[in-house]
């Protein structure tokens, strides 16, 4: 007996009309009564008795019903079941991502595509001077992104990881060949002035020592480039996640480590409101791989 058969006999045994059946099940008639005639001839004996006024079930019909209510329902269960998920495993999700955060996704990635091989991941570069404009406008799903971020139509969808804050000094300064610097030491440098969003870049490149000291600004960048190459002139120093040091070595100029600061955190970032079932599975797998659940 074939599902759609199933389906026929079902139906007819809820409406006890061959009309009504049809209707519902958007067939004709004539289909009906062939698919009840199949049934009663494969099982050997009458499923319903008809007259010119009622359709009732027979005894032989109560039990074949009794027995395939369940299990059709079952089978329209796991088939529903099996679509939600299906439609949560594929789509795509679009990360803007700075510099080499990409590279450091990497094993955030492996645990999302082993658990959805038909889901698309595309990435956007964003750069630090605004790294939110996609992410407002729609065009990312997700940004990575230092802490803290206090933007009200923001929140943190997942802290992906730690790493050192070290600062960028030219290699003919007074800092250079230095094992480490403290944090009250950026007041007798300038920095330089970054365009963008200042409160969110100040969670590196603080406006004061933790002692309140100014520090000062000298010069305007507005790419990693251009910062890298006004500190190898000798005008500025800059605070970095240990990301530069991995990722940007530049003639000229070094990488030191703060004695002082706290780690820089990393997260992926989302827009506040309702989050699509991919992007939801995207931050799952990033939790998964070791990083930790936290708003804003």
């Amino acid at each position: 007996m074939e599902l759609r058969e199933i389906e026929i006999f079902l139906t007819l045994a809820d409406e006890l009309h061959f009309g009504r059946t049809a209707e519902r099940l958007h067939v004709s008639v004539s289909r009906v009564s062939h698919a009840i005639r199949v049934q009663e001839t494969a099982i050997g004996a009458p499923l319903f008795t008809r007259t010119s006024r009622r359709v009732e079930l027979t005894q032989v019909g109560e039990v074949l019903l009794e027995g395939l209510r369940p299990a059709f329902d079952g089978i329209q269960h796991s088939v529903a079941a099996a679509t939600a998920l299906a439609r949560q495993s594929v789509g795509t999700v679009t990360i803007g991502a700075m510099g080499a955060q990409v590279h450091d996704l990497a094993p955030v990635l492996d645990t999302f595509r082993a658990s959805h091989p038909f889901a698309e991941v595309r990435f956007r570069e964003v750069f630090f001077t605004d790294p939110f404009d996609l992410l407002r406008r729609g065009e990312v799903d997700l940004v990575t992104a230092w802490l803290p971020v206090d933007e009200p139509d923001l929140a943190v969808a997942c802290v992906l990881r730690e790493e050192p804050l070290n600062l960028i000094v030219s290699s003919r300064g007074p800092l250079a060949g230095r094992s480490s610097v403290d944090l009250e030491e950026l007041a007798d440098f300038a920095v330089p002035a970054i365009a963008g969003s200042a409160d969110w870049l100040s969670g590196v490149v603080p406006f004061s020592t933790p002692s309140g000291r100014p520090i000062p600004r000298a010069g305007q960048v507005s790419t990693y480039p251009e910062l890298l190459a006004l500190v190898a002139s000798g005008h500025v120093v800059c605070p970095v996640p240990d990301e530069g040091r991995r990722y940007f070595p530049w003639p000229g100029v070094e990488y030191i480590p703060f004695g002082d600061a706290a780690p820089v955190r990393w997260a992926l970032i989302r827009r506040r409101g309702r989050t699509a079932p991919i992007v939801r599975a995207f931050t799952d797998a990033a939790q998964a791989t070791g990083a930790s659940a936290d708003t804003v």
